[in-house]
């Protein structure tokens, strides 16, 4: 084995670039013990520290932690170019340009390593890319942001979307400016990555429909509850109609679902295959030293001569309008024929109705139910149909429900 050091080229050092060079001196002496030789920080790149060229010559792994897309993509093509496998935590970059990244380390024979970019040290993308790549993936559902899995069990303890957004600024599990979390962009852009990787199909973040909580109210979570169900912000990639489809959506889950008991900054995936049923990976989600963990192993990946880039792409059809259950929220005048009325019109729309509670008098009066499963296109049109009412005093509120439980 050879005594040379093994050198880091590391570009960027905020949060996570600093937690990663604390952790690779803690467990330097370790992964030595193992591979025989001792990684190092050869050089820091920053606005103003150090020179890329020269980092680049001396480096024998290029690890990017800077964010964004100009310059991190430009650096990260020129080090594969010059042979340097590299590292990255960029979801943004790699969910806008993975095909340009990947058909570029296939083409210079380097390893491209990037599980920091998705669920925290959840080892989502070493499972896809090495433990089940010869498994034929039909589902993959994901809590791939702690942010919003923190807010979302916050209210569902009984604090209103301001407080709980509140308490994760404090506590440091979301930003000054939450947008890409609360909005979905975040999971989106980690799901475009999962279903490139599960299904071989080039998904890029405009591909994915996504959709935030900023609009969900606490009383959803209490009738939900009622009803035997748990909010979560899930995204979810699967094969549907001969095509794929790739969403990102507030999501009710039942108890028997792995991912409904999940809570906190946490995040987890569960992957649906027919040879394997399911399986479920956890952990935390957000955090300099979490994520900083996920790179080290990526590093130590390509020490050891770990996976290589992604196989060249063979698309499959983006869908849009799937079949799926959904909880609908009605606030409705308090008098006879109005529950008969809607289920005439859901009826007509050939939207069944699996569960029904109905709370409240006067102006509080509300129904809720849960449907069984039907096309999106189709519930919409019934929806703008019972909107008309009269007696409907606000916009109807539909929300998506997983039907599967693994008991």
């Amino acid at each position: 084995m050879s005594s040379e050091p093994f050198k880091v080229g590391l570009l960027g050092f905020g949060t996570v670039g600093s937690a990663f060079a604390e952790l690779l001196e803690e467990r330097a002496a370790e992964i030595e013990r193992f591979n025989g030789r001792r990684p190092v920080l050869g050089g820091v790149l920053t606005r103003s520290r150090g020179n890329f060229e020269e980092i680049l010559a001396d480096a024998d792994v290029v690890v990017e932690l800077m964010g964004g897309l100009e310059p991190a993509r430009e650096y990260l093509l020129a080090a594969m170019r010059a042979g340097k496998d590299v590292v990255s935590a960029n979801k943004q970059l790699l969910s806008q340009y993975g095909e340009e990244l990947f058909e570029t380390a296939r083409q210079h024979d380097v390893r491209l390593r990037f599980e920091a970019a998705v669920a925290g040290v959840v080892p989502v993308v070493r499972v896809l890319e090495e433990s089940l790549s010869a498994t034929p993936i039909e589902r993959i559902h994901g809590i791939v942001n702690g942010t919003t899995n923190f807010i979302l069990t916050e209210m569902s303890n009984g604090a209103s979307y301001p407080e709980a957004l509140k308490e994760a600024q404090r506590r440091g599990f979301a930003e000054a400016d939450p947008s890409d979390d609360v909005t979905g962009r975040d999971a989106a852009a980690k799901m475009a990555i999962l279903a490139r990787l599960a299904f071989g199909t080039p998904v890029h973040l405009n591909d994915v429909r996504y959709e935030g909580i900023e609009h969900l109210h606490r009383d959803d979570l209490e009738y939900a509850r009622e009803l035997g169900l748990g909010l979560k912000l899930i995204g979810t990639a699967e094969r549907r109609q001969g095509g794929l489809s790739v969403r990102v959506h507030p999501t009710f889950l039942y108890s028997g679902h792995p991912l409904a008991a999940v809570s906190g900054p946490f995040n987890a995936v569960t992957v649906e295959s027919e040879t394997i049923t399911e399986i479920t990976m956890s952990g935390p989600g957000a955090g300099g030293r979490q994520t900083a963990s996920a790179v080290l192993g990526d590093v130590v990946s390509a020490m050891t001569g770990g996976a290589r880039a992604p196989a060249p792409p063979l698309p499959l059809r983006l869908i849009e309008d799937v079949e799926n259950a959904f909880y609908l929220h009605l606030d409705v005048a308090d008098r006879p024929g109005v529950l008969a009325a809607v289920t005439q019109v859901l009826g007509e729309h050939d939207v069944s109705i699996k569960s029904v509670v109905q709370r409240g008098m006067g102006e509080r009066a509300r129904l809720v139910m849960v449907t069984h499963q039907v096309l999106e296109s189709r519930l919409r049109t019934a929806i703008e149909r019972v909107g008309e009412f009269e007696f409907v005093r606000s916009a109807p509120r539909i929300i998506r429900v997983i039907e599967e439980e693994f008991l």
